[in-house]
């Protein structure tokens, strides 16, 4: 037998009550995939909700065939929403923090005297979605594989766009109407591909990293994951 220590977020962490679990396999492959299934098996009511989660081993996504260790650090990854703070820092490039954010601040982190262009994406909470009027937004983040995450979007948008600098802060917490939660700032030498920069930003930080939404309405609430299809943080 083996036992894994699983951590647990969001969703997942109310419906299970906790928010760290410890899970015994019997003799055979301690895989991602045993994992969930022997869950599912103690968790029935949370099926649902297990099967749709990813594996995180060490701080990164890793298959469900992946062997996993006692001395791994596991996590079981909800859909994200599609954000312990750290403390302002002006040469750090990607921040998860409990303080309200600065759009200047985040924008200087990516200026450059070559680029010709730079544009900050701001997402805040906004009044009413789909009918319902909303008080606040909760977030919540898994904080250090969220900014090895969003380390890995600014790798990635520099693969793609030679040059690009990327800077993103993300507000965990609760964020009131009209607040901001998330702002990603972008630079190039042209404007066209800063555009294009900003737009794969975002869309690949509600796809990849780990950072949960709770939208708390008047007369009730619920956590928010991936609303465009089924979610698959492993896919490119």
């Amino acid at each position: 037998m083996i036992q894994l220590t699983v951590r647990l977020f969001a969703g997942l962490s109310d419906k299970l009550g906790t928010s760290e679990i410890t899970v015994t396999l019997d003799a055979g492959p301690a895989t991602g995939a045993a994992l969930k299934e022997r869950l599912i098996a103690s968790q029935p009511d949370a099926a649902a909700l297990i099967r749709s989660s990813f594996i995180a081993k060490n701080q990164a996504y890793a298959q469900d065939d992946e062997p996993l260790a006692p001395s791994d650090e596991i996590a079981l990854i909800p859909p994200v929403s599609g954000g312990q703070g750290s403390a302002a820092d002006s040469t750090v490039l990607h921040r998860i923090t409990t303080e309200p954010l600065s759009v200047d601040e985040v924008c200087a982190k990516v200026a450059d005297d070559d680029h010709g262009a730079t544009i900050a994406f701001v997402g805040t909470t906004r009044r009413t979605t789909f009918g319902q009027r909303t008080v606040l937004l909760e977030y919540e983040a898994y904080v250090p594989m969220a900014l090895k995450t969003l380390e890995q979007i600014s790798e990635e948008i520099g693969a793609r766009w030679p040059g690009a600098r990327c800077a993103i802060s993300h507000r965990i917490g609760a964020v009131p109407v009209g607040e901001t939660s998330v702002v990603i700032a972008v630079s190039t030498p042209h404007r066209a591909d800063c555009y294009e920069a900003s737009r794969y930003a975002i869309e690949r930080l509600k796809q990849i990293v780990p950072i949960w939404k709770k939208e708390i309405w008047e007369d009730g609430s619920e956590w928010k994951g991936a609303q465009t299809g089924p979610w698959n943080p492993l896919g490119s």
